[in-house]
């Protein structure tokens, strides 16, 4: 772990530590041109326990990630698990951040109730991030 990233990871610094992953946008660029959406739906198919896509479904154990892109973390009002962290965040959901967010979860927030050893496969992440990108923005909740 970088040091003091772990630290920074609690309250308002939670957006820096995500930002702060050793991730190029090239290299995020370049893994999205080869993602493949099909494969991403597949890499999804566990987080799907916890989390839905539809907009007209109720929130599960996980918030409702339809139209997650753009939305500011922790704001589903209809999602009471979020931790205290992400409740007072204030930063907007980016596949980029989703993408660092994904890569290991609980080491980005330790206090995390998204109990998910997250996708450690560089292009399964992106694969993921390409179909969520155009699943979820088909799908934004109201």
């Amino acid at each position: 772990m970088i040091p003091g990233l772990r630290a920074a990871a609690h309250g308002c610094g939670l957006a820096l530590a995500l930002l702060a992953a050793p991730l190029s946008a090239d290299e995020l660029a370049h893994r999205l041109d080869l993602a493949e959406p099909d494969r991403g739906r597949v890499v999804f198919g566990p987080c799907r326990i916890c989390h839905s896509l539809d907009p007209a479904r109720p929130t599960g154990l996980g918030p409702n990630l339809a139209g997650i892109f753009g939305r500011v973390v922790g704001s589903q009002a209809d999602f009471p698990a979020y931790s205290a962290t992400f409740r007072d965040a204030q930063f907007v959901w980016t596949p980029k951040l989703m993408y660092n967010w994904l890569a290991d979860p609980m080491r980005f927030y330790p206090g995390s109730s998204m109990m998910s050893l997250g996708v450690p496969d560089p292009q399964d992440r992106a694969d993921l991030i390409a179909w969520l990108m155009q699943v979820a923005v088909e799908r934004k909740t109201p």
